[in-house]
């Protein structure tokens, strides 16, 4: 009995959902992100990047998306005004230093929308990874003033994105989004002090063609 139960509840839950019309949409997006590093005396990072990514809308109201973006080099300036000796023994010389880091990222989840005509917003929640050479790079700038830090690669920690926008349609088949804002979660454990969870602001904004 409970088997033939889930059957008929499958059945019922995909002709539901076959009831409305599925939609692909493939899209190319500008994006700004404010980057917040976990480390005294190094200022916020702005990015600015690109990338694109899909979505599948297997009902009416709900998909399921995947995107890449990657964002161009961005110098990191960090500054001592006195030395500096971390709880591992390395030591931070005083002074100013300067470095360049790039970013990539690459997340996957649901999306909701309210598709309405001509304007659709919508929500997400994004799961996935990034990677930046940012910290990497500062610490070499550090040694090679003097410091003896223990220089890491590039990381790839846990990222999520959570938020959402508006698309407004041209066509049957071409919306623009002028605007989608996430709030973003990154744990890059800086090797400074070992910390990590950035909170990071992203906005992005590009055209979209649906299938």
């Amino acid at each position: 009995m409970k088997v033939r139960c889930a059957i008929l509840s499958a059945i019922v839950l995909f002709f539901g959902t076959a009831a409305f019309p599925q939609v692909f949409e493939v899209y190319g997006e500008y994006s700004y992100l404010r980057f917040n590093p976990t480390l005294s005396g190094l200022n916020n990072r702005s990015f600015n990047g690109a990338g694109g990514g899909a979505t599948f809308y297997f009902a009416k109201y709900l998909g399921i998306k995947g995107e890449v973006m990657g964002y161009g080099s961005t110098t990191w300036t960090a500054t001592f005004a006195s030395p500096v000796t971390l709880p591992n023994g390395s030591t931070i010389p005083t002074g100013s230093y300067s470095s360049q880091g790039d970013m990539f990222t690459y997340l996957f989840g649901p999306v909701v929308k309210i598709p309405i005509p001509k304007v659709t917003p919508f929500g997400e929640l994004l799961f996935g990874g990034s990677n930046t050479n940012g910290y990497t790079n500062l610490v070499k700038s550090i040694n090679a003033g003097g410091g003896t830090i223990s220089a890491t690669g590039t990381q790839h920690p846990f990222t999520m994105a959570l938020g959402g926008g508006i698309d407004i349609s041209l066509s049957k088949r071409v919306a623009i989004r002028p605007i989608e804002i996430d709030y973003m979660l990154s744990r890059y454990s800086n090797p400074l002090t070992s910390t990590g969870n950035q909170n990071n602001f992203r906005y992005i904004g590009g055209i979209v063609f649906k299938f």
